[in-house]
């Protein structure tokens, strides 16, 4: 039973880090490092560098500035266009660190995994994003971003408190993910294509502009 009861935590911890790493890897952080250094948990050995205090202060001081970007419409797709690059990958270190230490191909195989999952979760939410920007007011963008922080220490703390529950949860994360990352897609090919004709055409009328100011006009026949 400690054995069912180890691999369940285990697995909880692998994909639930990768999973909120995706949507805000700050706030990850951070949370994992103060509920280890409090003593409230006990991290996987590969993740003990999450309580050093200048990670949780760094953590904390990105957490607070991407508070404010996410909920700048704009802005905040733009900080997800960059954390492409930040939240996979660290989705990946995470995910193998919290399987222990283990055969390598396994924890090989949970940063793969990680990696995938973070990637699903970022896409769902940097997607989401594009499409709540095109309504105008600020409000949508304020309440996208405060459920998404909830949604991410919500998760951590059923992670740990209640493994066998996120997981559950997470299972239907993956329906959820399936079913919904083609629509996001498609909204977000019709924004871009909506964004480019829009420039092309303010571009073509410029031409036509300068070209009428250049060309000049026929004199009249007397």
């Amino acid at each position: 039973m400690d054995a069912y009861q180890q691999l369940i935590t285990t697995l909880a911890l692998t994909m639930g880090t990768a999973w909120a790493a995706g949507i805000n890897l700050y706030a990850t952080i951070a949370v994992l490092g103060i509920l280890g250094i409090t003593g409230n948990v006990v991290l996987p050995e590969q993740l003990t560098i999450l309580q050093d205090p200048m990670v949780i202060g760094a953590a904390a001081l990105m957490y607070l500035v991407e508070f404010f970007a996410d909920k700048t419409p704009g802005v905040d797709t733009g900080w997800d266009a960059i954390h492409s690059f930040i939240r996979i990958p660290a989705g990946v270190m995470l995910a193998a660190g919290a399987v222990g230490e283990v055969n390598p191909s396994i924890v090989i195989a949970a940063g793969i995994l990680g990696g995938g999952i973070a990637a699903t979760s970022h896409t769902i939410k940097a997607g989401s994003r594009v499409l709540i920007n095109t309504s105008p007011e600020p409000f949508s963008n304020w309440t996208a971003s405060i459920l998404e922080d909830v949604a991410v220490i919500g998760g951590i703390w059923t992670m740990l408190n209640y493994p066998l529950a996120f997981l559950c949860f997470f299972i239907v994360f993956l329906l959820l993910a399936i079913w919904l990352l083609p629509k996001i897609w498609t909204g977000v090919k019709t924004v871009l294509q909506t964004v480019i004709r829009f420039f092309s055409g303010k571009r073509s009328e410029e031409s036509v502009r300068e070209t009428e100011q250049i060309t000049p006009k026929e004199l009249p026949l007397t």
